[in-house]
């Protein structure tokens, strides 16, 4: 059960969600209905981590033996390993989501049914190219629990995996608030060092299945 709490976790430093949390946060103004945007975004983000959470595991479910075999074979480690390395080098190169982030603004500006529906496609397609997603909920499935635990379980999991944006969405409700408290400080101060917050996530991510990879071969 760890490895698929820890795996959930690493999914929720989920950069992109994050940014276009933040960049509401700076760009709506102060009487805008921020509270009930930032919810129905994440909301949907989470419904979306949710319901592809279902199917996935069923299909992990239908080939358990290969999926433990898989968990336990060296080759786990290495994938884990080779995720890690690319995901630095592709941190490394670099890369500006200011294009994406503004396009993906146009419906966020009123709290609509258009703003769960973007979170929740972020959620499909942030999960879907996750590889920390599908471990974890690999891990659930060959962890020997009952039908009735792993997918009761799927709420904690989604819920574990948007709670760094949840929190986001909380201090930047806070600074927005209490602009001139330390965190509406430190709030300033992050977002005139993104270039050097980002590549610090990308990085970390990168680190933790490495070592993950390599605890796994050894």
């Amino acid at each position: 059960m760890w490895h698929a709490v820890s795996f959930a976790l690493m999914d929720s430093i989920n950069v992109l969600l994050i940014g276009v949390i933040v960049t509401i946060g700076v760009l709506l103004p102060p009487r805008a209905a921020y509270r009930r945007i930032a919810a129905l975004l994440v909301g949907g983000d989470w419904l979306g981590v949710f319901l592809l959470s279902i199917p996935t595991l069923a299909v992990f479910d239908l080939i358990k033996d290969k999926v433990q075999a898989a968990l336990e074979s060296p080759v786990f480690g290495i994938i884990l390993i080779a995720v890690g390395v690319l995901g630095a080098v592709m941190t490394f190169r670099g890369g500006d989501n200011t294009a994406l982030v503004n396009k993906i603004m146009q419906p966020l500006q009123v709290p609509t049914w258009k703003t769960a529906a973007t979170g929740f496609v972020l959620g499909v397609v942030q999960s879907a190219t996750s590889v920390p997603f599908f471990a974890g909920l690999a891990y659930l499935s060959a962890g020997g629990f009952s039908v009735g635990f792993r997918y009761t379980a799927l709420f904690l999991y989604a819920t574990l995996a948007l709670s760094l944006p949840f929190l986001t969405a909380v201090l930047i409700g806070f600074v927005r608030a209490f602009p001139n408290s330390p965190a509406g400080r430190g709030f300033e101060w992050a977002r005139n060092n993104t270039e050097i917050l980002t590549p610090i996530a990308g990085y970390g991510v990168s680190l933790i299945l490495t070592i993950m990879g390599i605890a796994h071969l050894v």
